[in-house]
């Protein structure tokens, strides 16, 4: 029998490809739908089509789609609706106005979708690549409501807040990793191509060596030895095969996460950058008219966080049981205490959806003054560490040439 490649959309709402074996894609899709999946596309599997090479577009393909461009389309596609104009129209309009090649494609194939009587959420379900659950989620929600330009609005503010505590970090690791990595290789140079120019000077003098100096030409020669360097670069390439591998594995993703939030500094901005984007997305889901159970799985699925994912999956589930979220985050130690109790407030008054709106706001703000302060303080520290490495060169080198100077005076 033959095989076919398809793609659903399952019971939870994931869109995936799946395949399956039957005598015609009439029969497959009737075995796909008796299992409750949504059937998008089913196409037979046939050998391999050289000329399909030609067919792709290397540019779309490694484009990505980014939480800014979701956010430009969103806005603009929350303004269109609004003023009355059809969504056939303004997908069309997106469509030519995108610059991204892979969002423009599919902003075109969903308008084609849209115009043959397809729902929007259904339609952009079948372009995981470009629309997360999240969003197709509350689109969905938009629709049943009749309120889809209010919600593209705030799905346009999620992500627009999202694109801003990203880049706030990003900026924050920026600096330190672009200096760390010059401070680096100008050591490197500096000990691999300097140092053996002043061994030389230094074997011609006959001049005896301080011990800091013969350990620095020591680091030197072994950075220039091809069998120490390809040890400790092979060492390396172990150990990061053995740390991708520990952290594919539940348990290892899990302790690895929870070790990166129990640093000092950057464990504290993980926090609340989590913090602000669970809060931010579940009140949102809420408000839009998303239900809990639901909105909570779709959190946990973007948490981001292996640790904070397992902590919202217990919410689920006590949820589920007729229990409290704030009851359930309470147990752990994950999310800050206030962030909880302003939880805990919001569910008390029915107004929990605005509540995490708040604690939301409040920890977007702490992110960007903790930035603030933890740029502010790395700005002196690598400039003091820059000196100390290139001043341990310069020292280590010149202390012979102040022996030779004494000597002859």
């Amino acid at each position: 029998m033959p095989t076919f490649i398809t793609q659903i959309r399952d019971q939870t709402g994931t869109v995936r490809s799946h395949r399956i074996t039957a005598h015609s894609s009439r029969e497959a899709r009737k075995l796909l739908r008796n299992q409750g999946w949504v059937v998008y596309e089913i196409q037979p599997v046939r050998g391999f089509d050289w000329s399909a090479l030609q067919k792709i577009d290397l540019i779309e393909l490694f484009t990505p789609v980014s939480v800014k461009d979701k956010s430009i389309i969103s806005r603009q596609l929350a303004v269109m609706v609004g003023t009355g104009i059809t969504i056939v129209r303004s997908l069309g309009i997106l469509a030519e106005q995108c610059t991204n090649p892979k969002l423009k494609k599919a902003l075109a194939t969903i308008r084609n979708d849209v115009q043959e009587g397809i729902n929007l959420s259904d339609s952009m379900a079948k372009h995981p690549h470009c629309f997360d659950q999240l969003y197709i989620s509350m689109v969905k929600a938009g629709e049943v409501g009749g309120v889809l330009d209010d919600v593209l609005g705030r799905l346009a503010k999620l992500l627009e807040d999202t694109a801003r505590l990203q880049n706030q970090v990003q900026s924050a690791l920026a600096y330190p990793l672009t200096v760390g990595f010059f401070a680096i290789a100008i050591f490197l140079g500096m000990t691999i191509f300097l140092i053996p120019t002043f061994a030389v000077i230094f074997e011609q003098i006959g001049v005896e060596l301080p011990a800091f100096t013969l350990f620095m030409l020591g680091v030197s020669g072994a950075l220039r030895n091809p069998l120490i360097l390809g040890g400790i670069l092979f060492c390396l390439i172990l150990v990061a095969i053995a740390y991708s591998r520990y952290y594919q594995t539940p348990n290892g993703h899990l302790t690895i996460d929870g070790f990166w939030l129990k640093l000092p500094i950057i464990g504290d901005l993980i926090t609340k950058t989590a913090t602000a984007r669970l809060c931010r997305t579940l009140g949102s889901l809420i408000h839009s008219g998303v239900d809990i159970l639901t909105a909570l799985e779709i959190v946990r699925n973007t948490a981001g966080n292996q640790l904070i994912a397992k902590v919202i999956n217990d919410s689920r589930r006590d949820v589920q049981g007729g229990g409290m979220i704030s009851v359930s985050l309470s147990r752990s130690s994950v999310l800050p205490t206030m962030a909880v109790q302003m939880i805990s407030v919001g569910e008390e008054t029915g107004e929990l959806d605005h509540m995490l709106m708040k604690v939301a706001e409040f920890y977007e703000d702490e992110v960007e003054q903790t930035v603030k302060s933890l740029t502010s303080l790395l700005e002196p520290v690598m400039i003091i560490l820059i000196g100390l490495m290139v001043g341990s060169i310069l020292l280590a080198m010149y202390l012979p040439m102040f022996k030779v100077f004494e000597q002859a005076n």
